[in-house]
């Protein structure tokens, strides 16, 4: 895929979401598989490149949002991936608890359960991958 300059800004984004370790390891991973190179480079232009570096909101809201919306739809991989976003943006552990903890009164405790297994799991690998207790 050419790169447009979209393209170019959402790649950057992405590093600086997901940080330099995790896109490396993705490219060798999941995205090394012709089909999904497909998805990661529309992915790339389209969420990253048009839409998290629209003006308006900060990535540290964003990333909230992420979370959020995942929560409600119960997308668990994304889920993990969004806290991991929302982290490296600035938000806490209790921060991201808390909000998980709202929405229980929205959405139901057996998603917020569910989320919070993951939020678990989450934060305890970013503690160890960061050093950060």
């Amino acid at each position: 895929m050419p790169e447009s300059e979209l393209y170019k800004k959402g790649a950057a984004m992405r590093r600086q979401l997901m940080g330099d370790a995790a896109v490396e390891a993705a490219a060798k991973g999941i995205y090394s598989d012709p089909v999904m190179q497909k998805f990661i480079d529309v992915a790339t232009e389209t969420v990253f490149g048009a839409l998290w570096t629209r003006p308006g909101l900060d990535t540290k809201t964003r990333a909230l949002i992420c979370v959020v919306s995942d929560t409600c739809t119960r997308r668990e991989p994304e889920l993990a991936l969004h806290l991991r976003f929302a982290l490296r943006q600035g938000w806490t552990e209790e921060e991201l608890t808390e909000t998980l903890l709202h929405l229980s009164g929205y959405v139901g405790v057996p998603i917020i359960r569910e989320s919070m297994l993951v939020a678990s799991r989450v934060f305890k690998e970013y503690r160890a991958e960061t050093g950060k207790v």
